[in-house]
């Protein structure tokens, strides 16, 4: 006599069969037994994603005093954290680490800048640098340049940017508890007037804030909702979707929490994997606080990372991050 399935077996099938889950079974997985949920998880992923990874880099590319309040970040003028400040960095500079990046083995490189947004002359130096990335080093080229326009985005495509940077960072409802001086709404336009220009967007948010499992799903849904889930013209690997670990840095609002486990880490990846199965889950920052530096989230649905330092944070090495993607048969 045949067993019943276990609910992580129904809405599995369900997935794999091209249905979607509902926010009350998403909540459901979070009491659901861990091992299992991890492994259904990682059946899902090599089902629409086989095992292809995607690795990426950043650079810093202007730090420090953003006039934005968010409560986790330590480049905030309302942090006291000791974060390096400097204004928009030289092309030669950025070209230069485009290409150090790209000769390690990592195909994209992303140029993230403090701030609420650049403005038209900045964006316009950025393009001049990415201009030289992309002739000189063929590596992708992502931007993450704050609230930006249409007109904008459109600079930064013609110039050969292929996909913007922005996180919702947490739930719609949640968004107040994390900063006041920009609002949820205006993200979302942000990442739909990117979308209009015809880039496809990188966005995702940061886990381990104080926030609740609700909070987590609604992000996700939110995700869902904007198509970074499935859009039938989308490329695969253009469907990111970075789950950072928060990395409580002294100095900052939340400096004072205590850093998620890898277990609570493998748990929200495997209900991300079940909330947006085609994704590819990007751990982010704080990864390098996981004693195994995300290998378990790897077999527990992740399938992308950001590789290298963080923006005021230390990172894994590149050669580390290669090494432990071989051992796991990832494909870049």
């Amino acid at each position: 006599m045949t067993e019943p399935m276990t609910m992580i077996q129904e809405l599995k099938t369900r997935i794999l069969n091209g249905g979607m889950i509902s926010r009350e079974e998403a909540l459901a997985l979070y009491e659901a037994p861990l091992e299992e949920l991890c492994s259904a998880a990682r059946q899902i992923q090599l089902h629409f994603c086989q095992n292809r990874f995607d690795l990426c880099t950043i650079i810093n590319g202007k730090s420090g005093r953003c006039p934005e309040n968010c409560r986790f970040c330590a480049q905030s003028a309302y942090s006291s954290s000791s974060a390096e400040e400097y204004p928009l960095l030289d092309a030669d500079t950025i070209v230069r680490e485009a290409g150090r990046n790209h000769r390690q083995g990592v195909p994209r490189f992303s140029i993230v800048t403090s701030g609420r947004q650049l403005n038209d002359r900045e964006v316009d130096r950025m393009c001049l640098a990415i201009q030289r990335i992309r002739k000189e080093t063929g590596c992708l080229v992502c931007a993450s340049f704050g609230l930006l326009d249409q007109s904008q985005y459109e600079k930064l495509k013609e110039a050969g940017v292929t996909r913007i940077h922005n996180n919702l960072e947490t739930s719609r409802s949640n968004f107040p508890n994390v900063c006041t001086t920009h609002t949820f709404d205006q993200k979302l336009a942000a990442i739909k007037a990117a979308q209009a220009a015809g880039l496809t967007v990188c966005s995702g948010g940061i886990v381990g804030m104080g926030e609740t499992p609700e909070d987590q799903v609604d992000m996700a849904l939110s995700l869902r909702e904007l198509g970074i889930r499935s859009v039938p013209q989308l490329p695969q690997r253009e469907r990111s979707v970075p789950v950072n670990m928060l990395n409580p840095i002294p100095g900052t609002p939340l400096g004072h929490l205590a850093p998620l486990t890898g277990d609570q880490m493998r748990r929200i990846v495997a209900v991300f994997r079940f909330l947006l199965p085609d994704a590819f889950i990007r751990l982010a920052g704080g990864r390098g606080l996981l004693p195994d530096k995300g290998r378990s989230c790897f077999l527990s649905g992740a399938n992308a990372a950001i590789s290298g330092d963080m923006l005021t944070t230390s990172g894994i090495s590149t050669a580390a991050d290669l090494q432990m993607l071989s051992e796991l048969g990832c494909v870049l």
